[in-house]
Parts: structure tokens; sequence; C-alpha cells
């Protein structure tokens, strides 16, 4: 089963692993947490379209990665929306689930819902 890990610090994505009833989320909080398996990351992005740190470093030693989701604020960075998503896409070889402004609408949510669905299928 692949498993969800995520970077939060406005709490949107922290709202969306909630929305989508995950239990056994890991939340990055220093970059230095563990994982075996395979896993979808779910971030925000910082600065002028930057990979936050905790993930850069959470990356670095866990290779299972298999998707991103990115969350952001298109009305406030609307030139750089979701470039960390983008970055890590491009770094890892690895699909962009979604990318969501703020928390996503419910059918965003009901979408990214069945495409991890499908990750799941896809891992086992």
């Amino acid at each position: 089963m692949t498993k969800i890990v995520y970077a939060s610090r406005s709490g949107h994505v922290e709202k969306i692993v909630n929305q989508l009833g995950v239990a056994d989320a890991l939340k990055i909080e220093t970059g230095e947490e563990t994982l075996d398996g395979d896993y979808v990351i779910f971030t925000y992005s910082t600065g002028r379209g930057k990979t936050p740190k905790v993930v850069e470093q959470f990356l670095a030693h866990n290779p299972g990665v298999k998707a991103v989701v990115g969350s952001g604020s298109m009305a406030k960075h609307a030139e750089t929306f979701n470039f960390a998503a983008e970055n890590i896409a491009k770094a890892y070889k690895v699909p962009i689930l979604a990318k969501l402004d703020g928390v996503g609408t419910s059918q965003e949510i009901e979408d990214l819902a069945k495409s991890l669905a499908n990750c799941n299928h896809l891992g086992n």
C-alpha cells in the first residue's frame, strides 16, 4: 500500500490529507523522518516556488517516492504556482497527481482520491 507523506506550513496540505481520510499519513516536521516503501508526497511551495528544505531532506534519504501532490495559492503566487511539485516531479521522474489551489475543491479532492487508489493498485 502506498503511504502518504506530507509537509504543511499553513495547514492547507494537512487539511487536504485529512479530507482524503488518510489516518496513517506521515507529517514531515524535520526532514529526518524515515519511511520504508513507496509513498506519495504532498507539499507546498516556499519562497519563489522553491521546494521546502524539510521536503528536500526527506526525499534525499527516502527513495520510494512514486508521485507528488502540490498545494499553493494561485492568487498570491500565480507565476510560481505549485513549482515545488513540478521540481519534485522533474527531479524524481514521478507524476504530479494534483496541483491544488489552497485546499482544493470537493471535485479535485474526489479526483485525487481516485488517483491515489490507482497508485495503490500499481504498487501491489
